[in-house]
Order: structure tokens, then C-alpha cells, then sequence
């Protein structure tokens, strides 16, 4: 019988004995890497370079062989800035022992036995502080977790004594440990934060002020702000979470995780009572963080406005990013147009004067476009100070932002002139002709010349007295020319609109040119139609021969003919050429 026991021994063996030999090849390959370059031998150490990289190493063991030898960690520094042939490869080493270095140093392992040798001697006290302030906010779930045992209450002063010295890597998890019941450990937390001194704690210690139901917390708050700044005692919390949360929004050095590509967002879970770290990427850790603090506002202060703005434009930067949303939104979250459609106009232009001062095409796009969703006219020339932000962004650095915020105005059909109101036209114009395809690529050109000729459509109905079509007549008819039939047929419908010899020749032109489809020509003689209806016959005595012949000719479409008889008659011609038409049927 097969002996399942032995195979297990085995395999086990055969798998300890690769490890080692990963192992002894990681060390080889390390060792010729240093050699070759110390000697200048660049193209074979670059080799052995490849040889690490590609067998994917542990990154602590590489970390490991680094520090035994900090003279070839040196070398490899060097490498990484100076040499042409080493630089790639050596910053990708690099990367690798840094990953080591974090992981060795956040490992939970590790940080629960520092912890624990601080209740020792005064000398590895200080060592394990020293090792657990690289550990920096990992270790802050476990120092709290040793706070709320009970059966370690003789290491207490020594954790607390611990708290500061992490700096200010513990103020995102120590802020939100604030929820927290235990009122001991809650009052070494204030404390910590207010020795820490760093101003990002001052909202959540100004809320412990206003709103903590125990005086001794609200005092050791108020100490605790003192020491960091003492003028924030002045504003309310809602206020401090509002510049908590431009700080994030504008990425504040002091605000920024210490990795750089990677961040954590700290949360309390109450059932659990504990900290719950959740790791988010970095290109939108300040954006989410902006998010956080707007909504601790709002939570201080249901009234701050201001927050829920910035709440929306943080949300549009974050997308912006293109990545994952994190794993704390609950399923179903909304995508942030929603939450802006939701939002008054009021809180959009708030958003939107920011965009714009800020330069950031994608913020001020987001907000356009939700405007554009649920704003009326009056809503959407709004003021913010002395201007008015959607007028503003008829002319923003980016095509997106100025098309659409044209074809917002225009479809609001605003019943007042306003300084800049010629712009809109002259957006939708450029819209309308394709002008900046390379820039924001075709697809898009292609979307925003559509919509730009249904905002003119819309004008020329209503026959607004604000925006005046006639500089856009030359692109429309433009259009016309052109082989994109959807465009052509929509470009009619404008010009039919428009009491202009030119716009009706246009038209006219559309639905003679043998060349263009069925449907365009059509289409062409329909809207010529309603030209005519409008303002009577405007087409040379050619061109409505050319018509007529049309309509008598026993070989054209049966459609086509239906419909150049329909823009005949509506030209409203004398009775001669309605008598041809009659008695050239008859026998």
C-alpha cells in the first residue's frame, strides 16, 4: 500500500531543501551583483541584477543581505543615480528592500513583542520605542489592544509613556480610537495627541469639547489644544474639520502617509471596539481623507454648506484617480455625479468656483455636467461672491469643461443677457465643427458636437433673445456638407430655425445632393419645409426647379418625391408650376 505518510515527509523535505536553495541562490546572485559592479563589470552585474528581480525574492531576505553589508547597500544607492547602465535595475533592488524594510517592521509579530519589552529594562524601553515609532500607525491597534487588557495593567504606564513618541503616524488611528469607551484609556489618548502637537488632531479634540458628556475629558481636550494651538479654541469643530479637510484636498505635506504608494484609512468598528485599518491607494488616500473630514463636519455641524461642496469636489478627484473605490464604501455606493445631481445648484457652484480657481478640469467637468442635470436658468447663472461660476467656465483651460458648460446655458435658455453670454454660441460652434478632435479625442469630439446641436436646436425653438445663432450659421452649414449623416440631419433642423437665405439654401442643398443617402435628403426636404413655413421662399429660381423636377420625376424614391412635394408646396409658388405639375400627369 502506498505509504501517504512517507510522500508527506518527503515533499516536505524537497520543499525546505528549494527554500534553502532559493535562499543560497539569492545570496550568489547578490554577492556577483556587488562584485561586478564594485569592479565596473556593469553588463555582468546587470545580469545578475535580472536573476533577482526575475525569481521575484523574499523582500526581508533581500533586506537581510543589505544590512549584513551596508557598504554594498551604499554602492547600490549610488548606482541608482549615477550609472547609466545599473540605474533601472538598482532602483527596482532598491524598491524591494524598502518593501522588506516596511514589512519587517509592521509585521504584528514583531510589534507585540516590542510592546511587551517595554516593561523591562530602561534600555530595551528604549529600543522598543525607538522600533516601535518606525512601526509608526501599525502599531497603534496593538498598543491599545495591551491598554484595554486588564490583565497587563502593570505595563499601562509605560504604553502610555510610549503613545507620543510615535509622532505624528499615530494621529489618523489615535483620532478615530476617540470613539472608544474605556474613559482611561480615552484620557491617554487626548493626552497623546495633544503631546504629539500636530494641528491634524485639533477637530476631533474641539468635538471631545463640545460634545463629550464627562468634564474630565472635556479639560484634558482643552489642555490638550492648548498645547497644540491654542487660538483653535476660537471655532467651532465643524470649522476645523472644514480646514482639516482642504488640507487633505490640497495634499498637505503634513497630512501625507509616510509610503508613497500605498496609505491607510482608520476606522473604529464598534462592535469589535477596535481599530480597523483598511488599505486604500495612494493616488486618492487625500481625496478619500477630504471626504472623511467634510463628513465629520457635517456630523459636528449639520448647517456647514461648505462642507458638502468640497465633499463633492473631493469625490470627483478621487475618481479622477481611476481607481478601485476603497472597501470601507458599502455595496451599492453611488459614483459621485449622483451625489452631485442630488446636491443643490448652491452647493455645486461653491465646488464649481473652486474647480476653477484651482485649475482642475475634471472636478469643474463633474460639476458642469450635474448643473447641466438638474439646474434651471436661474439656478445655473447663480453667484458665488461677484461672479458667476458657470460663466467662468465658458472659458476654462479644457474643451470638455468650456463645451459643456456652454451647452448647459444654452439649455437653460436664459432669459437675460450677461457679460459672456457670446461665448456660448461660440462653444458650441467650435463643438459643432469638431474643433480639438485630437485633443480630447474623437469619441468625445463626436458626443459634444451632438449635444452642442440639440442646445442650438433648442435655442432656435424657443427663439431665445440671448443667444443669438447667427455666428454658428457658418458651421451648421458646414455640417451640412459633411458625411456624417447624423450631423447633417441635425444641423437642418437648426438652420431651418434661422431666418437666413443661406441656412434655407443649405438645407436645400442637402436634400438636392444626389450624393447624400436617402434618409439625409429626406430628412433635408422636411426641415426645408419649415423653413418655408417660417420664412417663405428664400431659394433661387434654379433651385426650385431643381425641386420641382423631383417631384415629377416617375423614377425618384417614392419617399424622396413625397417630400420635396412637401417643401414645394410649402414655398408657397405661383399657380404656373403647380399647373405643370397637374396637367403633366394627365392623358
Amino acid at each position: 500500500m502506498f505509504d501517504l505518510k512517507r510522500l508527506f515527509v518527503v515533499s516536505a523535505l524537497l520543499c525546505l531543501t528549494c527554500g534553502f536553495c532559493f535562499a543560497d541562490q539569492l545570496e550568489d546572485d547578490w554577492s556577483d551583483f556587488i562584485h561586478f559592479t564594485a569592479i565596473g563589470r556593469f553588463e555582468l552585474a546587470k545580469g545578475y541584477a535580472q536573476n533577482i528581480l526575475q525569481s521575484n525574492p523574499d523582500p526581508i531576505a533581500l533586506l537581510a543581505l543589505a544590512d549584513a553589508n551596508p557598504r554594498a547597500y551604499r554602492l547600490l544607492l549610488k548606482m541608482e543615480d549615477h550609472s547609466v547602465e545599473l540605474g533601472e535595475v538598482s532602483g527596482k533592488l532598491l524598491a524591494i528592500i524598502e518593501d522588506g524594510r516596511f514589512k519587517k517592521r509592521t509585521e504584528p509579530k514583531v510589534i507585540r513583542q516590542e510592546i511587551k519589552k517595554l516593561s523591562t529594562t530602561m534600555r530595551a524601553k528604549a529600543a522598543a520605542q525607538g522600533r516601535l515609532k518606525n512601526a509608526g500607525e501599525y502599531a497603534i491597534p496593538f498598543l491599545l489592544e495591551a491598554l484595554l487588557d486588564k490583565e497587563r495593567q502593570d505595563e499601562f504606564t509605560n504604553i502610555v509613556d510610549t503613545l507620543p513618541k510615535i509622532g505624528r503616524d499615530a494621529i489618523r488611528p489615535l483620532t478615530m480610537a476617540l470613539n472608544i469607551k474605556d474613559i482611561s484609556v480615552k484620557l491617554e489618548i487626548i493626552r497623546a495627541l495633544g503631546d504629539i502637537g500636530y494641528d491634524q488632531a485639533l477637530p476631533y479634540l474641539k468635538y471631545v469639547i463640545e460634545n463629550d458628556s464627562v468634564d474630565q475629558m472635556k479639560k484634558a481636550a482643552e489642555i490638550a489644544v492648548k498645547k497644540i494651538d491654542s487660538a483653535a479654541l476660537k471655532l467651532p469643530a465643524c470649522e476645523l474639520f472644514f480646514l482639516s479637510a482642504e488640507a487633505y484636498y490640497y495634499h498637505a505635506d503634513s497630512y501625507a502617509p509616510r509610503k508613497a504608494d500605498i496609505a491607510n484609512v482608520w476606522l473604529w468598528d464598534a462592535d469589535a471596539a477596535k481599530l480597523k485599518r483598511v488599505e486604500v491607494d495612494n493616488d486618492h488616500f487625500f481625496e478619500l481623507m477630504s471626504m472623511r473630514s467634510c463628513e465629520s463636519a457635517l456630523v459636528a455641524d449639520e448647517k456647514i454648506g461648505k462642507a458638502i461642496s468640497l465633499w463633492i469636489a473631493s469625490f470627483f478627484k478621487a475618481e479622477a484617480a481611476v481607481v478601485d473605490q476603497p472597501s470601507y464604501f458599502k455595496k451599492g455606493h453611488a459614483d459621485a455625479m449622483t451625489y452631485a445631481t442630488t446636491a443643490g445648484p448652491e452647493y455645486l457652484h461653491v465646488a464649481l468656483e473652486r474647480a476653477i480657481k484651482d485649475k482642475n478640469a475634471s472636478v469643474a467637468l463633474g460639476v458642469v455636467e450635474a448643473l447641466a442635470a438638474n439646474a434651471g436658468e436661474k439656478s445655473l447663472l447663480y453667484r458665488v461672491g461677484q461672479g458667476q461660476p458657470l460663466v467662468k467656465a465658458l472659458n476654462f483651460p479644457d474643451l470638455s469643461v468650456m463645451y459643456s458648460a456652454a451647452i448647459a446655458i444654452a439649455a437653460a435658455k436664459p432669459n437675460a443677457d450677461f457679460v459672456g453670454s457670446d461665448k456660448i454660441i461660440e462653444n458650441l460652434s467650435a463643438a459643432v465643427t469638431g474643433t480639438g478632435a485630437k485633443d480630447i479625442g474623437k469619441e468625445l469630439s463626436d458626443m459634444y458636437a451632438l449635444r452642442a446641436v440639440a442646445a442650438m436646436h433648442g435655442v432656435a425653438v424657443t427663439r431665445n433673445s440671448v443667444i443669438d445663432l447667427t455666428p454658428a450659421r457658418k458651421a451648421l452649414v458646414q455640417a451640412t456638407n459633411g458625411s456624417w449623416q447624423q450631423m447633417q440631419i441635425q444641423s437642418g433642423k437648426v438652420l431651418a430655425l434661422m431666418p437666413s437665405p443661406d441656412a434655407q439654401r443649405a438645407v436645400a442643398e442637402m436634400g438636392l445632393k444626389s450624393a447624400n443617402s436617402n434618409d439625409v435628403r429626406i430628412q433635408a426636404f422636411l426641415s426645408l419645409a419649415i423653413s418655408a413655413k417660417q420664412n417663405a421662399n428664400l431659394l433661387a429660381p434654379e433651385r426650385v426647379d431643381a425641386i420641382y423636377s423631383i417631384v415629377s420625376s416617375d423614377d425618384a424614391n417614392a419617399e424622396l418625391r413625397t417630400a420635396a412635394a412637401g417643401a414645394y408646396g410649402a414655398l408657397n409658388l405661383p399657380s404656373p408650376k403647380v399647373k405643370e405639375l397637374i396637367l403633366d400627369q394627365a392623358e
